[in-house]
C-alpha cells in the first residue's frame, strides 16, 4: 500500500465494498430518525395553539444568548462548565461528523471551503474540542454515577432514576470523540511511517496522542483501525441520532426551537385559548388544562426539553419546605405521558384528566407562581402558564379548596377577598392622626395627576394598612399629586388570575380599568407588588405604572427628596426582593439605591437575592391557602437574612411583610430580628 485505503475504498475481505454500507447506514439512520420524529411531533399537532412567532429580535436574541451563549449554566458552576464544553464541542464535530458521512462514499471528500488554511484551523480548533469533550465526559459521569448530586435525585413515587440513561449517553459522546480521533490519528501514523509526512497536531489533543501511540503499528493494523474506528464512529453518530428522542436527551435536539420560542415578556399569563378574545370567553365549553392535549404545542415542547437537571426544583421554594410539588416532575411526568400515549408504533391511546392520572390537586395548589423554576431553566421551560392553565380546568371542573372558596366568593361578592364592604376600602385615610398630616383625594369626584392604587390587603388588613398611610405621606413629601378610587377600586385581580378564576378576574379587571380610564390620571403608583405586576403586564390601555420603589429613588436622584442619616445605625439591614417586584419585573437595584442614600445604615446582602430570591410563600392567594408542608417558607428567608448577619429585614411587598413577619414569631426570633415595609423605613427618614 502507497497510502491508506479510505472507507469509500475499502472491500471487506477484498469482495464487499464498504462504500456500500457507507451509503445504507445513513439510509437507516435517516428513516428510522425522521420515522421518530413525525411520532413525537404528533402530539405537538393535537395540541393547542401559542402564539410564539412574535417579537422575533427577542427571541433571535434569546437563541444567541441562551442557547448558543448557554449563559444560565454558570449558574451551577461545575456541572455548568462541563456543559459547555460538551455542548461546545457538539457544535464544533458536528461538522466533521457531517463530512464523515459523505467520506463514506467518497474519499479525501472536504466540505467547501474547508480545503485550505480555514481547514487546518478547524482542524486544529476540532481536534482540542474532541479532547475537552471527553475529558469534561469523564468528569461528568464520575460525578453523576458516583457523587451523585441531590437534585438528581428520583423519589420513588416520581418512578425510576435517570442515571443509567445519562452515564450511557455520556459514553456514547466519548465514543464518538474517541472514534473520531482514531480514524484521523491512524491516516496519519500511516502516511508518516509510509512517506515520512508530518502533520501539525494540536499538542496534547487526543489524535496528537493516539499518533504517537499508533507510531509504529504494522500498517496493516492502522488501515484495520482506520477502517474499524470509521464504522463505529458512523454507526455509533446514527444510533444516537435514533436514541436521543427516546427520552430525557430529546433536548439536544429540542432545546434549539424551545429557547427560539420561550417567554419574552415576564410578569404575564397566557390567554385562556390563544386565538379566542377576552369577549368570546363565555363561547369556549371548557376552560383550562384537563387533558394531555389541552396543553398549548409550545408546553408539549417544554415536557419535551427537559434535560432532568434538578435545577428548577432545587431552587423551588415549595420544593424545599416539603410540599407536595416538584417542577422537575411536572416536566417529567407529562413527559412519560406523551410517550405512552404517542407510542412509536400502534394506535395513540386516549388521554385521561391529568389530575386524577399523573398530578394531584395538591400539588398543582401548592405552586406560588414565584418564578424561580422559569429563572433558573437553561431550556426555557415554563412552568407559571401550565400550573395556571391546570388550576384554570380544576376551577371549572369545581376541584377548589376548602380554605380558598370563602375569599373567592368574597371577591366576586365585594371585590376583595376579606368580604368586607366596598365603602370601607379608603377608611384607612380617615384616621385621624394621619389626615391631619395629609389629606387623600378620592377620585370619584376630585382630579389628580396620579393614582395610588392601594389594592385589597392594603386596604382592609389592619396591620398592613399603615403601608398605605406611609405611602401617602411619602407622595405628598415627594409633591406627587395623587388621590385613590376608593370604593371603585377592586382587587387588582393578580392572585385570582393565578388561582384560575379566570371570568372572576375578568370581572374586576374591567371595573378597574372602566375606573381608571374615567379618572383620567396620567400614571399609576403602587405599594404592593402583586397589583403592580398586574397592572402593569395583565391589564391593557392603563398609563404607565410605577412602584413606590421606583418612585422614591426618582425623586431622591433629581433632589426632590431627601432622607436623613440612619436612626437606628447600629442594625443591620437586608432587603429581601418580592418575586412579584424582582423576578417578574426586574426591579433590583431602585430600592437597593434608596437603602444606600440614607447615610450611616449599614446593608448586607442575602445568599439569594435578586432573581435568585427566595419566596415568601404568599403569592397565589397563598394567604389563604393551608398547604402540607414541613416549614414555612418564611421562617426558611428569616433563617437565611439571620445567617447573613441581618437584624432587620426590609421588604417592599405587603405580602412578604405579613409572612416574615409571622415567620420571625414561628422561628423564635423576635427581640432579635424585626421586619420592614419599605415604606415604613423610608418615612421614617423623610428629611
Amino acid at each position: 500500500m502507497t497510502s491508506i485505503i479510505g472507507p469509500a475504498s475499502f472491500k471487506f475481505f477484498g469482495i464487499f465494498p464498504a462504500a456500500i454500507l457507507s451509503f445504507i447506514l445513513p439510509i437507516i439512520g435517516i428513516g428510522l430518525f425522521t420515522y421518530i420524529m413525525a411520532r413525537r411531533i404528533a402530539p405537538l399537532i393535537r395540541a393547542n395553539p401559542d402564539n410564539r412567532f412574535d417579537q422575533i429580535g427577542k427571541r433571535v436574541k434569546n437563541l444567541v444568548v441562551v442557547w448558543l451563549g448557554q449563559i444560565r449554566q454558570p449558574r451551577y458552576m461545575l456541572a455548568g462548565v462541563l456543559h459547555i464544553f460538551i455542548f461546545a464541542g457538539f457544535l464544533i464535530l458536528s461538522i466533521r461528523s457531517t463530512s464523515l458521512v459523505i467520506i463514506g462514499v467518497s474519499d479525501g471528500f472536504v466540505l467547501p471551503g474547508f480545503g485550505g488554511l480555514l481547514g487546518a484551523i478547524y482542524n486544529f480548533i476540532k481536534d482540542y474540542a474532541a479532547t475537552f469533550v471527553l475529558i469534561a465526559c469523564i468528569i461528568a459521569a464520575v460525578r453523576r454515577g458516583i457523587y451523585k448530586p441531590k437534585r438528581y435525585a428520583v423519589p420513588e413515587k416520581y418512578g425510576k432514576d435517570h442515571t443509567g440513561e445519562a452515564v450511557f449517553v455520556l459514553g456514547i459522546i466519548s465514543t464518538l470523540m474517541i472514534s473520531e480521533s482514531l480514524f484521523e490519528a491512524s491516516q496519519i501514523a500511516f502516511d508518516l511511517q509510509h512517506a515520512g509526512q508530518e502533520h501539525f497536531l494540536a499538542p496534547l489533543s487526543l489524535v496528537w496522542i493516539f499518533k504517537g501511540m499508533l507510531a509504529s503499528a504494522p500498517q496493516n493494523i492502522l488501515q484495520g483501525l482506520h477502517i474499524f474506528s470509521y464504522f463505529v464512529h458512523d454507526i455509533t453518530f446514527f444510533f444516537f441520532l435514533c436514541f436521543l428522542p427516546l427520552g430525557k436527551h430529546f433536548h439536544v435536539i429540542t432545546s434549539v426551537f424551545n429557547v427560539f420560542f420561550m417567554r419574552v415578556k415576564k410578569g404575564n399569563i397566557k390567554p385562556v385559548m390563544h386565538g379566542i378574545t377576552e369577549d368570546k370567553l363565555d363561547d369556549l365549553e371548557s376552560f383550562g388544562v384537563k387533558k394531555l392535549e389541552d396543553f398549548t404545542w409550545k408546553h408539549m415542547l417544554d415536557f419535551y426539553s427537559c434535560a432532568d437537571c434538578g435545577r428548577c426544583s432545587d431552587q423551588c421554594p415549595a420544593n424545599a419546605v416539603g410540599r407536595p410539588l416538584s417542577p422537575r416532575f411536572i416536566t417529567i411526568k407529562a413527559r412519560d405521558l406523551m410517550f405512552k400515549n404517542y407510542p412509536l408504533s400502534g394506535e395513540i391511546y386516549k388521554s385521561k384528566l391529568l389530575v386524577e392520572d399523573i398530578y394531584t390537586e395538591d400539588e398543582i395548589w401548592s405552586c406560588t407562581t414565584c418564578g424561580a423554576c422559569e429563572e433558573e431553566c437553561p431550556l426555557g421551560i415554563e412552568y407559571i402558564d401550565k400550573m395556571v392553565d391546570l388550576r384554570r380546568g380544576m376551577v371549572d371542573e369545581g376541584l377548589v379548596p376548602q380554605s380558598l372558596q370563602k375569599p373567592l366568593k368574597a371577591l366576586e361578592k365585594r371585590g376583595n377577598p376579606y368580604g368586607k364592604m366596598e365603602k370601607k376600602r379608603a377608611e384607612w385615610a380617615t384616621d385621624k392622626e394621619f389626615s391631619a398630616l395629609c389629606q387623600v383625594k378620592d377620585l370619584d369626584g376630585e382630579k389628580a395627576d396620579t393614582l395610588y392604587f392601594v389594592d385589597s390587603i392594603t386596604s382592609y388588613d389592619d396591620n398592613i394598612q399603615e403601608i398605605a398611610r406611609r405611602t401617602s405621606l411619602i407622595l405628598k413629601k415627594a409633591g406627587v399629586d395623587f388621590g385613590i378610587l376608593g370604593k371603585l377600586e377592586k382587587d387588582s385581580g393578580n392572585e385570582v388570575l393565578r388561582f384560575g378564576e379566570e371570568m372572576l378576574y375578568q370581572d374586576l379587571k374591567a371595573q378597574n380599568t372602566e375606573a381608571i380610564l374615567e379618572s383620567g390620571v396620567k400614571q399609576i403608583v403602587t405599594a404592593d407588588p402583586h397589583a403592580y405586576n398586574a397592572l402593569k403586564n395583565d391589564y391593557n390601555n392603563l398609563p404607565p405604572v410605577k412602584h413606590i420603589s421606583q418612585v422614591v429613588a426618582e425623586k431622591i436622584a433629581t433632589g426632590e427628596l431627601d432622607l436623613k442619616p440612619c436612626q437606628n445605625p447600629d442594625k443591620v439591614y437586608v432587603y429581601h426582593d418580592p418575586c412579584y417586584l424582582g423576578r417578574h419585573n426586574g426591579i433590583y437595584e431602585e430600592p437597593r439605591k434608596v437603602l444606600d442614600a440614607i447615610d450611616g445604615l449599614t446593608r448586607v446582602e442575602l445568599e439569594k437575592s435578586r432573581d435568585r430570591s427566595f419566596c415568601c410563600g404568599g403569592g397565589g392567594l397563598m394567604l389563604f391557602y393551608e398547604p402540607e408542608e414541613e416549614t414555612r417558607m418564611g421562617v426558611l428567608r428569616v433563617n437565611m437574612a439571620a445567617e447573613a448577619g441581618a437584624t432587620v429585614i426590609v421588604t417592599a411587598c405587603p405580602f412578604c411583610l405579613v409572612n416574615i413577619q409571622d415567620a420571625i414569631k414561628v422561628a423564635g426570633k423576635e427581640g432579635e430580628m424585626e421586619a420592614l415595609d419599605f415604606t415604613e423605613l423610608i418615612e421614617q427618614h423623610l428629611a
